[in-house]
This record gives C-alpha cells, structure tokens and sequence, in this order.
C-alpha cells in the first residue's frame, strides 16, 4: 500500500466505527503489514486501519523512528488517570494543523498482539495521549472533535486554506 491509501479530512470513513476483530489470523496481518507500509510512507507516530478505508479495530504505533511498531487489536483504555494535561496533536490525513487536546496523563490500555496474545499496557504522557488519539478514531471520533467549536472550526478553515495553496 502507498500513501495514496490514506483518506484525507473530511472523508466519512474517518467518523465510521471501527469493527471488532474478530480473529487474528493471516489476513490481519497482512492488512497490518499494509497499514505499517503506509504509516512509514507517511511518517506517522500512530494510525489505524480506518485510516486506510479498513473499519476494524487495529492500531499501530511507534514512537520514534527505528523503534518497532506496536499493533493493539481490539484496544481498550481500561483505566485513565484523572490527572489530565496538554499534548500537541494533528493527523496525517489531515496534515499541516496541529492543536493542543486535553488528554488523561496516564492510561491502561487492554488489547491483542498480532498473535492474539491479550496484553496490557500502561503509558504516560504522549504515548498515552497517542494511545487515546488512536483509539477515538476506532471509536469514529476525529480528533478535532476534542477541540472546542471555535478552534475546530478555526482548524478546519486552516486546513482548507492550505489544501487549496496546494501544500
């Protein structure tokens, strides 16, 4: 897969839920491989397959470049401190913006590695916050919506003025 599998702000497939995964097998890696290679082409921290126009519930992470991509299937955040703090967020299909979100410092998230082994795992900081970032796009919730009316609009007119200069 290439970069051209991204789907770019404001396309639907970005606000659909994603669907459980109901097996680990062969053709859930593959599609893993397949998100891996666009999210390397994209110079990506996280994406998910509803990123590529696959509505289920994979996400891939890998924090700094040379590190190995973790997949979470089916992730669930399990517990998050109520301790909360500001992280710099964007999206790559929806590239140039970037916002400051209000996220929980800290968060346990429950999932399945690529063979199936359930796991969990606690971060902090901006690994948690990727972690929820990731998640609320399974969930169909794109991450502007976590910004107020006034700074999501003011996003997504940013957003149009630089898709129309071409960058």
């Amino acid at each position: 897969m290439t970069a051209a599998s991204l789907l770019i702000y404001p396309d639907p497939g970005l606000r659909r839920v994603a669907e459980p995964v109901l097996h680990v097998d062969e053709a859930l890696r593959a599609a893993a491989r397949d998100l891996e290679a666009v999210m390397l082409a994209v110079s990506a921290l996280g994406l998910t397959l509803p990123h590529i126009g696959r509505p289920q519930r994979l996400v891939l992470l890998r924090m700094e470049p040379g590190e190995p991509v973790t997949a979470y299937v089916n992730p669930e955040i399990v517990w998050a401190s109520p301790e909360r703090g500001p992280q710099t967020e964007g999206s790559v299909s929806m590239p140039g913006v970037m916002e400051v979100v209000d996220r929980a410092v800290r968060v346990r998230v429950r999932y399945r590695d690529l063979d199936g082994t359930e796991r969990e795992e606690e971060a902090e900081g901006f690994r948690a916050a990727c972690l929820q970032h990731e998640i609320d796009q399974l969930d169909g919730l794109f991450w502007i919506e976590r910004l107020s009316r006034l700074r999501r609009e003011r996003a997504i007119k940013r957003f149009a003025k630089l898709r129309r200069a071409g960058a």
